[in-house]
């Protein structure tokens, strides 16, 4: 098993846009810009290592200065598939295209799905509208404590989220119902992205989501270059979300973490750990504390913290060690309604033996990055995506 780099650290920023998709308008997402009105919110976004790294470079973003020699090869990446959600953009990412985006449920689900859900997990269902998972606990945690009937909401994304207190449904039984409503949700009409638990304690007016969230997402619809990793005797880690996302397909080690800066801990730990193959960490509270609830501060606060780690992720890499940074789509905290965005996604790859970094071509397609990683370990490139290995050596 030679490769030319044995390790490969892939670090994706959930929901970090980079600028409005050339096809935005599709999505009614014109004029969406993740990084660039966060970083107008904030007067100036303060991350001086990944300004290093050259963000900048790939375009200007207000309090980060451009990069005179990056200390990574820089680019923006376009989706190719049908989507802008979690799972399009990683699938994508490791080589898999979706071309049927998800089905969504802007007005709640269908009444025949609820009443299976009813009738198999004993429990009445309430809500069944799009919602902010915080405003719809409080809205109706307190019925749900003095009934037991499951909260039942969705977003403009494709999920099916489930939330219950830990004291009236537990933990147990709420993975148990979760499991049933993705059994019920793989019929091709039902067809969400992820069915989501969604626990939470505490009493009326001051309830909490717990760290004790899952994901039932469906298995990758084909093969991704993390099965082929795996099947030639390789390393897969996922951190965060990723087992999730994928399933568990491809995946030899999976290491949860409660947020980012738990994320960023144990992924700094993992690096010391010797390995060969493909250490994948995902990073979703961009997402799902900031972009979704519309907080630019926060999410920009939230960058800050991260780019405060970088360093130590820079000092931890061996001679033969490649990193990449990215996004899986976007979520303008600025922007209209609640939900992702159609975006570019920055790209940075960085690895010792880089003296100035330079800017690669536009990517046309996530799946650049699954075919690098597969023609790094000389496994099966996939379907789709153009390699930049020997653009960065």
């Amino acid at each position: 098993m030679s490769s030319s780099f044995k390790r490969v650290f892939l670090i994706v920023m959930d929901s970090v846009g980079i600028g409005e998709a050339p096809d935005a308008g599709q999505f009614n997402d014109v004029g969406a810009d993740t990084l660039g009105h966060i970083a107008e919110k904030m007067n100036g976004l303060h991350m001086p290592t990944i300004g290093k790294m050259g963000l900048s470079n790939i375009r200007e973003i207000q309090g980060i200065e451009k990069a005179e020699q990056p200390l990574a090869h820089y680019t923006k990446m376009q989706e190719a598939s049908n989507g802008k959600d979690t799972m399009t953009g990683h699938w994508e990412i490791m080589g898999l295209y979706i071309d049927q985006p998800f089905q969504t449920f802007p007005e709640g689900f269908p009444d025949d799905l609820l009443q299976q859900l009813e009738e198999k997990t004993g429990r009445k269902i309430i809500g069944n509208k799009p919602a902010s998972g915080t405003e719809i606990i409080k809205e109706l945690g307190k019925e749900h404590m003095e009934t037991g009937a499951l909260i039942v909401y969705t977003s403009a994304d494709s999920v099916l989220q489930i939330a219950a207190h830990e004291d009236i449904v537990p933990i147990e039984e709420q993975y148990k119902i979760c499991q049933i409503a993705r059994e019920l949700t793989k019929n091709d009409k039902y067809m969400v992205g992820r069915v989501i638990a969604r626990p939470f304690v505490g009493e009326p007016g001051a309830f909490e989501r717990t760290s004790n969230r899952h994901d039932y997402a469906l298995k990758p619809f084909g093969r991704t270059v993390m099965n082929d990793l795996k099947d030639e005797g390789y390393d897969v880690v996922a951190l965060g979300k990723i087992s999730d996302i994928y399933d568990g397909e491809g995946v030899t080690e999976e290491i949860r973490t409660k947020d980012n800066d738990d994320g960023m801990e144990k992924f700094i730990q993992s690096m010391e750990k010797d390995f060969h193959g493909l250490n994948f960490l995902n990073l979703v509270d961009f997402d799902a504390k900031y972009g979704h609830r519309r907080d630019p501060e926060g999410y920009g606060k939230a960058l800050e913290t991260f780019d405060k780690r970088l360093p130590e992720v820079l000092e931890k890499l061996n001679d033969d060690d490649l990193l990449i940074i990215t996004a899986d789509h976007g979520n303008d905290p600025v922007h209209h309604g609640t939900d992702h965005t159609r975006e570019y996604v920055p790209l940075l790859v960085h690895h010792k033996g880089i003296s100035e970094g330079k800017e690669l071509s536009l990517r046309n397609t996530f799946a650049d990055i699954g075919a690098t990683v597969a023609e790094n370990f000389k496994v099966k490139m996939p379907a789709h995506g153009v390699s930049f290995l020997k653009d960065i050596k």
